[in-house]
């Protein structure tokens, strides 16, 4: 089966190199192409819009920033599309917006997946990261060897719109907890502990989450570079605030979490990494959170 690939940024960028290195044929397209060179060198087709590649593969993979972007290239590619071709959506983007978009996917004949994924760049980058999957269980199944060679984890959460569901909870967990081991870290620094060791004895402790073993190192580094922007946390934690509304639920810290960042955005902008939302205190303190011997990326 023969995979197109539009997105190529940090995320999608490795997810395609995954399916690469496990011997798919891909073909790539991007609107910047110097960020597929990499892919190109590895053996990648390079395709110079959305339109050409989709009449080319039997499965177009998209990993876009928004979906508004993501509405503009699938309205792009759908007349070109073999028919029985698939669609699998790999951003992040609300629940509504996946079963509109595959509504309009659904007349022209083309069936759609949702698979966004979590658990960092870094870990996209090994080929371990969690995939989320979303429709209809026999295209599952079709596409699942793909899922395999771009994921450690690949989990089936039910029909379209659940994994879109899922994916916005876990970001809003892992936004919630990034600015509270800020505090923590902070706490720490200010009552006279030595960092590094503050920081293994949280990782040690009851207190741990996978976002203080990953993006806390990147902290105490200084370079905050976990590849992924103010405006993206905005746009994710807006959908669990929606979603809070929808279900009833009063979603009181992480509306607390989309205030924090919404001053983090007007503080450093909305191209800052999302990491630097720890800055507002280091800021408002004057104290940094420094300690020796922390990567700054997550390899």
């Amino acid at each position: 089966m023969r995979y197109g690939f539009v997105g190529l940024g940090s995320l999608g960028g490795n997810l395609a190199a995954c399916l690469l290195r496990e011997d798919f044929e891909i073909l790539v397209s991007d609107r910047d192409r110097s960020r597929a060179d990499r892919l190109i060198a590895s053996g990648a087709g390079w395709c110079d819009g959305a339109a050409e590649l989709a009449s080319e593969v039997d499965a177009v993979i998209t990993c876009l920033p928004s979906p508004a972007v993501s509405e503009a290239v699938l309205g792009e590619m759908l007349p070109c599309m073999r028919e029985g071709a698939s669609w699998i959506e790999m951003s992040t983007v609300g629940r509504d917006d996946i079963l509109r978009l595959a509504d309009k996917a659904r007349m022209f004949e083309i069936d759609t997946l949702e698979a966004p994924v979590t658990g960092g760049v870094h870990l996209a980058g090994r080929g371990e990261i969690t995939v989320l999957v979303g429709g209809d269980s026999i295209l599952f199944e079709r596409h699942q060897p793909a899922f395999q060679a771009m994921g450690g984890k690949i989990l089936y959460m039910g029909s379209l719109g659940s994994a879109s569901l899922i994916k916005v909870i876990t970001n809003m967990l892992a936004f919630i907890h990034l600015v509270a081991d800020g505090e923590a870290l902070m706490l720490a620094k200010r009552g006279g502990l030595d960092l590094g060791k503050a920081w293994e004895a949280i990782a040690a402790s009851s207190g741990n989450s996978f976002v203080h073993e990953t993006e806390g190192q990147l902290i105490l580094n200084g370079s905050y570079d976990i590849a992924f922007t103010m405006d993206l946390a905005l746009k994710d934690l807006g959908f669990a605030m929606a979603f809070g509304r929808e279900f009833g639920v009063p979603l009181d810290v992480a509306k607390l979490t989309a205030q924090t960042f919404q001053r983090g955005k007007e503080a450093y902008g909305g191209s800052a990494q999302s990491t630097q939302i720890v800055k507002l205190l280091e800021d408002l303190l004057d104290t940094d959170l420094r300690a020796s011997g922390f990567p700054a990326r997550l390899v």
